[in-house]
């Protein structure tokens, strides 16, 4: 997360990119350090 870090990425986008990937892939569950900000996330988006 360093290039988040130093503002040259969405660090947020690049997370959920990430994750729906392996979705994408077939991954049926995801274990993550991001699994709480990435349902934070995703309840904000679906209240916008």
């Amino acid at each position: 997360m360093a290039a988040a870090q130093n503002g040259w990425l969405d660090g947020d986008a690049v997370m959920m990119e990430s994750l729906m990937a392996m979705r994408r892939a077939g991954a049926d569950g995801i274990l993550t350090y991001f699994a709480v900000r990435a349902a934070r996330l995703m309840r904000e988006r679906q209240r916008s």
